[in-house]
């Protein structure tokens, strides 16, 4: 990935650098240092630092806590499009005998199993993993707290399983799974298991006075895929580009749009806050933006990667501290920045290459009831329905191949919407999930359920 620090304009380059210092400076950080993606490359990189002279750049490593669990699910959704597992299996199916095998993959996935947060004993990220050998170590006598499927609780451990899952279908560790299968194909040469030269050492700052004290880096063991991971801005810049386009060598554009789509239920502090989660990513909308990504913590490191699809812009900010400055917040104020100074360009408008006239033939304004909507044609044979008002139900459906299209998102996402001819095969209506949808308001001339009264429209009197 090439790295051009021209591409933005001075003032859009001023104002990051003026973020990151102010997050630096006010977080009392001894480090910082991000890099801000667009269009798949990086734009932009800075850093700050305590120490007079060279500053961290984007080959010093940092380690990133939880975005190691975004890799991980990575390599789950790998076995589930390979056909080796479902989402819906349960753990039990392909590891058996660990005790939350009634959990299922996307459960894990999502956080929604209803497993502890925390592994039992020593806190776990200040103690060496080998005081957790086993699985069982991890979950301890009663690893469920919630019912499955029900809530989002935040399980370190769930993600302790899925590397298990992974090491158990595929034969060798985590890490060199990991790195086969994504690290290498995506050129992720600064990231690692254990931390490799450049790098930063953690560091706790005293909340009450301007001193430090190193913090220990302990390998997490069994814990690993939930926060083991070393990495450095330029290679999370990669990895950014990549959970936005896709990467048919690792997944696919359809599978981590997947990653980037709301799995789990909103409980109503997620409702105030904007927050979600999906498989393996956290979703959030922040000042009308939505914006998916993974932030990550350890003693020592705070860590966050922040994209925004539609803006097709991406930060990632790493810091060497065990608390300070909002990386959350910074991260995305890093992409407002830049969206809003300098918006992306509109590619151009393009004629479709190719139109079916019999689709053509049902664009236009249509009514469920007395409810207006039209339908567009969009690439690929698919179709859009959106509301005229303005609000409501809207979707778009893709082709499937018969005179059918599958909608994909919404109150329709996956429901079935049809043409419906009469004897001649001129259009009669559209049915979308056994809704009608007519060419006029309650069209007589229509199957209408329940019929319309045959006075028609009349007014009051």
């Amino acid at each position: 990935m090439t790295t051009s620090q021209e591409e933005l304009l001075p003032g859009t380059r001023r104002a990051l650098l003026h973020r990151i210092a102010v997050a630096q400076a006010e977080g009392r950080t001894p480090s910082l240092v991000a890099v801000v993606v667009r269009e798949g490359r990086a734009v932009w990189h800075g850093s700050r630092t305590s120490v007079d002279g060279h500053g961290p750049d984007e080959n010093v490593q940092y380690r990133i806590g939880s975005i190691t669990k975004t890799f991980t699910a990575v390599l789950v959704l790998r076995l589930r499009d390979e056909g080796l597992l479902d989402l819906g299996d349960p753990l039990e199916k392909h590891l058996p005998g660990t005790g939350a095998g009634e959990a299922t993959i996307a459960e894990l996935l999502a956080h929604t199993a209803g497993l502890a947060a925390e592994a039992p004993g020593p806190w776990w990220e200040r103690s060496p993993g080998s005081l957790r050998p086993e699985l069982t170590d991890v979950l301890g006598e009663q690893p469920f707290l919630h019912p499955g499927g029900r809530r989002f609780h935040y399980s370190n451990p769930g993600y302790t399983l899925l590397g298990a899952l992974v090491e158990e279908l595929r034969g060798a560790p985590w890490e060199d799974v990991l790195r086969r299968e994504v690290l290498e194909p995506l050129g992720l040469d600064s990231t690692s298991a254990q931390p490799r030269a450049p790098h930063a050492g953690g560091w706790a700052v005293h909340p009450w006075a301007d001193v430090m004290l190193p913090e220990p880096t302990e390998d997490l063991g069994r814990m690993a895929p939930a926060g083991q991971l070393w990495s450095t801005t330029g290679d999370l810049a990669k990895f950014a580009a990549f959970l936005a386009k896709g990467d048919d060598r690792v997944l696919g554009a359809e599978t981590v749009r997947e990653m980037r789509t709301p799995a789990a239920p909103a409980e109503v502090a997620d409702v105030v806050d904007g927050a979600t989660y999906g498989l393996g990513m956290q979703v959030q909308s922040r000042d009308g933006r939505l914006l998916v990504g993974h932030s990550g913590s350890l003693p020592g490191f705070l860590a966050n990667l922040t994209i925004s699809v539609a803006d097709d812009v991406a930060a990632v900010v790493l810091a060497n501290c065990t608390s300070g400055p909002l990386l959350g917040s910074v991260g995305a104020d890093l992409v407002r920045i830049v969206a809003e100074a300098e918006p992306r360009i509109p590619e151009p408008w393009r004629p479709l290459p190719e139109v079916d006239a019999a689709v053509l033939e049902l664009a236009g304004q249509w009514y469920w009831g007395t409810h207006a909507f039209a339908l567009r044609l969009t690439t690929k044979g698919g179709v859009s329905l959106d509301p005229l008002s303005g609000t409501g139900r809207r979707s778009r459906f893709r082709r499937n191949g018969d005179g059918t299209w599958t909608g994909l998102e919404g109150y329709f996402a996956g429901e079935l919407l049809k043409a419906v001819r009469r004897p001649d095969g001129a259009v009669s209506h559209l049915d979308l999930g056994s809704f009608v949808f007519t060419r006029q308001p309650y069209d007589e001339g229509s199957s209408v359920p329940g019929g319309v009264d045959p006075e028609g429209w009349r007014g009051v009197g």
